[in-house]
């Protein structure tokens, strides 16, 4: 195919939010961007079923001629990424790779605190594959990782009620269940691309030397940091400049509220995965 976009997934918006730093990092490259709107949220579903449903969105932008994959979706990446890796990708596209955003986050959030106590917000299923303390461990074993899951905040992200007071009270409540868990903790990390929607409000509710970390500039930089490294991948992908968005739900639900995570307006295609 004369086209090969780097592809990159999300269970709805808010891997928007890595995209827009991936295109402001590497703008050369063609994208695809599909948001599975239509049985997003995917945090409160079962292993199995993010599975399925992940390895569907990949071999649809294999389809679609993308030779990379990019899982912008903490969930998915917790709970599907590995075995599509392992067992997927040898059967179905040997040529083809797909990462995705853990990795890339817990090679360097131990650069970020100064204390040794990281906190990890993110959706319950995140937190319930203890994904981000078993990959902190490998690269920063000294450090402690504690975890909450924030189970209302991407619904009230995806129904844009995140800028309005009544999101306030959610924000306060899980954040405050974190820091309850250790009075040591000093940085932050928003384990879900959802969540830097909720940043500034976040940042209300923590210690004023607190720090936060977004994934999106993390993602981006791994990304240019894989490509530099794989020349035979980085050859795969093509450069037109040009930037495609498809959504398995309403297109102009999607067009209205993905404007905001990605801070500019877009149209997207409609796709039925079947």
């Amino acid at each position: 195919m004369s086209q090969q976009p780097i592809g990159v997934f999300d269970s709805g918006y808010g891997g928007l939010t890595v995209l827009k730093e991936m295109v402001n990092r590497l703008p050369q490259y063609d994208y695809i961007y599909l948001g599975d709107n239509a049985r997003a949220p995917y945090g409160n579903r079962s292993f199995e079923t993010v599975y399925q449903y992940t390895l569907q969105c990949v071999q649809w932008l294999f389809d679609q001629g993308c030779p990379l994959v990019i899982i912008a979706c903490n969930t998915a990446s917790a709970k599907a990424l590995r075995t599509i890796q392992q067992l997927d990708l040898p059967r179905i596209a040997p040529q083809n790779r797909v990462l995705g955003v853990i990795r890339p986050t817990t090679e360097v959030v131990g650069r970020y605190t100064r204390t040794g106590n990281v906190g990890v917000l993110a959706t319950r299923g995140t937190v319930l594959s203890e994904s981000y303390p078993i990959e902190i461990a490998k690269f920063f074993p000294g450090l402690r990782v504690f975890q909450q899951a924030c189970p209302l905040w991407v619904p009230l992200i995806e129904n844009n009620e995140h800028d309005k007071p009544g999101a306030d009270y959610f924000v306060k409540a899980y954040t405050d269940q974190l820091l309850a868990q250790s009075p040591g903790i000093d940085t932050v990390l928003l384990a879900c691309t959802h969540y830097p929607m909720l940043k500034d409000k976040i940042a209300a509710c923590l210690p004023p030397a607190s720090r936060i970390i977004s994934q999106g500039e993390i993602v981006a930089d791994s990304l240019a940091d894989y490509l530099q490294r794989h020349p035979e991948m980085e050859a795969r992908c093509s450069k037109g400049k040009t930037l495609r968005f498809y959504t398995t739900d309403s297109t102009e639900d999607f067009d209205s509220h993905a404007s905001i995570f990605y801070g500019g307006a877009l149209r997207s295609t409609h796709v039925l995965l079947t």
